[in-house]
C-alpha cells in the first residue's frame, strides 16, 4: 500500500475529523503556552523562550495539518505527533527532575489541561499518520532494517 493510496481514506468523515481535532488539540495548546509565557514565564530564563517557540511551532503545525494536501496530512499530522509528545516530555521532565534550573509542577496553572490536550493531540496525529506507518511497516514487513538489506 503506498502512502497516497492509504491516505485516500482520509477524505471520509473520519480523516476530516482527525485533522480538525489533531489541528485544535496543537492550537490549544499553543494557546496554553503562549498564555503562560505572556503571564510570567516570559521571566524565566531559557524557560521563557522555550514556551514562546513552543506556541509559535504549535501553531505553525496546526496550519499546516489544517492547510497541507491530503496526500501530506498523515506526514503532518506525525509531526504533529511527535511535537506534542516532546512538548509532554519537556514537561514531565521539568515537573520530576527540573529542566535548565527549573522545576514545574503538575499543580502548576494549566499543567493538566495541557498535559490532556497533548496527549489526545499525539494520539489524534499519530491516528492520522496511520496509513502512512501502516503502510511503511507492510512494505518492510515489519522489520526495521528495510527490504533491502533483508535479501542480504
Amino acid at each position: 500500500m503506498t502512502a497516497a493510496r492509504a491516505t485516500r481514506s482520509q477524505t471520509n468523515g473520519v480523516g476530516i475529523g482527525l485533522r480538525l481535532g489533531a489541528a485544535a488539540a496543537l492550537g490549544a495548546s499553543a494557546a496554553i503556552h503562549f498564555h503562560l509565557w505572556d503571564s510570567g514565564y516570559r521571566h524565566i530564563p531559557t524557560i521563557g523562550p522555550l514556551f514562546l517557540l513552543q506556541a509559535m511551532a504549535a501553531a505553525a503545525l496546526a496550519l499546516a495539518v489544517l492547510s497541507v494536501p491530503r496526500a501530506w496530512s498523515g506526514w503532518a499530522g506525525l509531526a504533529g505527533a511527535g511535537f506534542l509528545v516532546s512538548t509532554v516530555a519537556g514537561l514531565v521532565l521539568s515537573a520530576q527532575v527540573g529542566l535548565f534550573g527549573f522545576k514545574d509542577s503538575y499543580s502548576a496553572p494549566w499543567a493538566k489541561a495541557s498535559l490532556a490536550v497533548e496527549i489526545v493531540g499525539a494520539v489524534l496525529g499519530l491516528a492520522l499518520g496511520g496509513p502512512i506507518l501502516k503502510a511503511h511497516l507492510s512494505k518492510t514487513g515489519g522489520n526495521r532494517r528495510g527490504p533491502k538489506e533483508e535479501q542480504r
